[in-house]
């Protein structure tokens, strides 16, 4: 049995990798994929695009068209573009999505909560496997440690990464708020800048590094008085973002309509 799906952005960077790697797995077929109306690689061919065969199959520039063979839509695009996508798809089959889009707003967070009405979507600021058991960890350690242990989340990427803190910084902030029991709004730190007076108790901090072609780093640190806890996660091919969305896709492809995450894939 396979599972046939698009592909939004195919030929960004994601975009590419996730036609490399579902091209290579019997269990895929890639029936579509998008791209900016006034983008260079509309109208070509997925397969050349992610440097492998053709696959007969080119860029569209409209969900639904790309979409009109899919059973599941994956998207790491942009913010007003997923969206807009999503509310595309209602006349298509697609019947679950898997989402990795970051820097949604609150409504946008909302607007993709309604479409899990109508079908199963998997949303997630990072789909690595590793960096999905690190939130796990992180929740854990902050319900032991506790309050009295400050918390510090370090992330790094590459230099055309446009939002700050990243998703994958944000979901393990959530973990660490998830285990105090908290909400991240709530314990979130302003940015250590300036005149800032001394670190509010119990509070979670955030810093972002940009440059060159850094794929994603994040570290979450326990700092006590006198010892460090560091919880790390660095991902080395982007590769790893593709696997766990494909791996993400077959498991929501038959789920009821819902909101899910990758704890959820993973069982955990």
């Amino acid at each position: 049995m396979t599972l046939s799906i698009a592909i939004a952005g195919a030929g960004g960077r994601m975009g590419r990798a996730l036609v490399r790697a579902a091209s290579a797995d019997p269990r895929f077929i890639v029936c579509g994929g998008t791209e900016k109306s006034d983008g260079q690689f509309l109208g070509i061919d997925l397969g050349a695009l992610a440097g492998v065969a053709p696959l007969m199959m080119n860029t569209s520039d409209t969900a639904n068209l790309a979409a009109d063979k899919a059973e599941v839509w994956i998207d790491f695009t942009a913010p007003d573009a997923t969206v807009a996508a999503l509310d595309a798809l209602a006349g298509t089959p697609v019947r679950a999505a898997v989402i990795g889009t970051t820097g949604l707003t609150e409504s946008q967070e909302n607007q993709i909560a309604g479409h899990a009405r109508r079908i199963a979507i998997v949303r997630s600021g990072n789909f690595s496997l590793g960096v999905t058991l690190l939130a796990a960890l992180v929740e854990q350690a902050a319900q032991k440690l506790g309050p009295d242990w400050d918390i510090e989340i370090t992330e790094a990427h590459h230099r055309r990464k446009v939002d700050a803190p990243s998703g994958t910084a944000l979901l393990l902030g959530e973990a660490a708020a998830q285990g105090r029991g908290v909400q991240l709004s709530a314990a979130r730190l302003k940015p250590h800048d300036g005149v800032t007076g001394e670190r509010k108790a119990g509070g979670i901090g955030f810093s972002a590094i940009r440059g060159g072609g850094i794929v994603g780093e994040h570290d979450v640190r326990f700092i006590a008085e006198r010892e460090i806890v560091t919880l790390s996660h660095q991902a080395l091919d982007r590769a790893v973002f593709a696997d766990g969305a494909l791996a993400a896709a077959l498991w929501v492809a038959d789920k009821p309509p819902g909101l899910y995450s990758m704890r959820d894939v993973l069982g955990l």
